[in-house]
């Protein structure tokens, strides 16, 4: 009887039990000299910091970038969208694609790819082009933030390797605040060519590092089937329909646009043929059961819920300084102080990690959030950047905090039931955190239009010219272009609209006051899920040790007689 075809695809070195890979797809944990260990670090955050800051030039620069191609916000919306969209597909076949090839193939063949894509950038700046380069850009992050994690880890080695993945998840967090950082810097010596050649030039030193310094082998095993190719081509579409739909809704609007109701049913119909196939195969990709597991269940509304909570700090707080006026320049010190909080939750959390308190950091985590929303829920119009710095610093830790337990909870609990299940728990992190980010800007975008519209009416309701304070505050806006007009109805006319102007100010200023309300009472809510599930937790571990003791004390007890 034939002996079946082994699964490794290359000989097994020799590995002491401290240096073999964890999973197969992961390097191997050697001994490395302190010098190696300072290279590889250097090396993980600078791909960290990359995989990041392609995302993160889009959102300082949209407004810019929009003004550059001639652009309504509706198609510069596409631009961020695009490479969500990738990025989320990516992470559907990364983990299989790590297995069986290796992690540093797929991130050189997408690095060489985005290198060329971004030089042709450079010299056709259109905006097909611009679109290319960014699903080229969500597609090579996937790896690339990979990559950047195992680089820092090999810097810790195999005693503290959580640690390593905590700094590595906390590092990649850092590009959006970074590009807001360095934005102004760059756009200032050039024209948006600079913005470009930056951004080439760092995936040109990804690519010389990953090349230069290499990871240590793993093992490489045979995982794909040809049946895998039918989930990724059911659930890639999928994700992008409801990525686009999530991205235009607030913007086209809901009930506006009859193609954002196609396109989700479209995406629902697919992801449940996609399960549905998983559901009877032999061999998954996606294991549906475990997806419907109390466990899985609670996971994902908790991933889900905590990006949620901290996308409000992407979208209320900045744009409360963007309807004020302030600009790139302007929030430097805003965006600094938000890169330090990350860095600084990240420390804290992997300097305090420990199995037993995982959940306890995550609570730690959103009641940072609640703290940051108590702070701010009284925002007004005279808020100016450096009124947010504690809060945004405390929102920041809360970014830096979360993303290494809730990733080693769910890594657990999916390797309990097998290293096959990972690529189930994989899909559903990335879906959680993409998903999350995008359902939180479209709910608080939504929810600050409906109170907007609210507090116009009031404010309009209330605006009665005869009302002496009202008419002085007209006649002040009208002496403002005494020596600009001297047409007595232009002034008028002109007053008036600067007072409209103000009134539609102050009316965004209280609804984004809201959206920081509605979010702390969200993060009030899941603080107290997360408590409950830390006693429930506790209170199974002790009925389970109270129901093992009798079995002990048998086992350990001698016959007599």
């Amino acid at each position: 009887m034939a002996n079946p075809p082994s699964p490794y695809l290359e000989p097994i070195p020799d590995w002491t039990p401290e240096e073999r890979p964890t999973l197969p797809g992961s390097p191997s944990m050697p001994k490395h000299s302190r010098r190696m260990r300072l290279v590889y670090f250097f090396i993980g955050v600078f791909i960290a910091l990359t995989a990041g800051l392609s995302n993160g030039f889009i959102s300082a620069n949209l407004p810019a970038l929009q003004g550059e191609y001639g652009l309504t916000p509706v198609e510069g919306a596409w631009l961020a969208a695009i490479y969500v969209m990738c990025n989320v597909t990516s992470n559907l076949i990364l983990f299989k694609t790590r297995q069986q090839f290796g992690i540093r193939p797929f991130a050189e063949i997408g690095l060489g790819v985005f290198v060329v894509v971004m030089s042709l950038h450079v010299f056709v700046q259109s905006y097909p082009m611009a679109l290319a380069v960014r699903a080229v850009s969500g597609f090579t992050a996937a790896p690339l933030s990979s990559l950047g994690m195992y680089y820092i880890m090999q810097a810790f080695g195999q005693a503290n390797k959580a640690k390593g993945l905590y700094m590595g998840l906390g590092f990649q967090q850092l590009g959006v605040p970074l590009a807001w950082i360095i934005s102004p810097f760059l756009t200032s010596i050039g024209d948006w060519t600079v913005l470009y050649t930056f951004e080439l030039g760092l995936a040109l030193c990804c690519l010389a590092m990953v090349v230069t310094v290499k990871l240590p082998p793993g093992i490489r095993i045979r995982v794909f089937e040809g049946l895998d190719f039918v989930t990724f081509i059911l659930v890639a579409p999928a994700v992008a329909l409801i990525c686009a739909v999530l991205a235009q809704g607030t913007l086209q609007w809901w009930f506006d646009t009859p193609w954002l109701a196609y396109a989700l049913v479209a995406g629902f119909v697919l992801l449940v043929l996609a399960f549905f196939f998983e559901h009877h195969r032999a061999s998954p990709l996606i294991y549906t059961r475990w997806l419907a597991s109390g466990f899985a269940l609670r996971f994902a509304l908790g991933a889900l819920a905590l990006r949620f909570l901290l996308s409000e700090q992407n979208y209320a707080a900045i744009n409360v300084l963007r309807t004020l006026g302030m600009g790139p320049d302007q929030l430097v010190s805003y965006y600094t102080v938000i890169f330090v909080g990350i860095i600084t939750g990240t420390v804290v959390a992997a300097m305090t990690f420990k199995p037993d308190a995982l959940l306890l950091q995550l609570i730690a985590a959103e009641a940072l959030i609640i703290v940051a929303c108590a702070i701010d829920y009284h925002i007004s119009s005279d808020v100016r950047p450096h009124n947010l710095f504690v809060s945004q610093f405390c929102a920041a830790m809360a970014t830096g905090m979360f993303m290494g337990p809730i990733l080693l909870v769910g890594v657990m609990q999916a390797l309990k039931h097998g290293t096959n299940y990972m690529v189930t728990f994989v899909l559903l992190f990335a879906l959680t955190q993409s998903f999350g980010g995008l359902l939180g800007s479209a709910f608080f975008g939504t929810y600050q239009r409906y109170r907007e519209h609210d507090y116009s009416a009031q404010i309009v309701e209330h605006v009665n010219p005869t009302n002496p304070e009202v008419a002085r505050r007209l006649q002040l806006q009208q002496q403002a272009y005494t020596s600009t007009l001297t047409d007595p109805v232009l002034r008028q006319a002109e007053g008036v609209a600067t007072f409209s102007r103000i009134a539609s100010r102050e009316a965004q200023v209280r609804a984004f006051s809201d959206v920081i309300v509605l979010n702390g009472m969200i993060a009030v809510i899941f603080f107290f899920w997360g408590i409950f599930n830390i006693w429930r937790a506790r209170r199974l571990a002790r009925r389970e040790a109270e129901a093992a003791a009798p079995a002990m004390i048998a086992t350990a007890t001698p016959n007599q007689g």
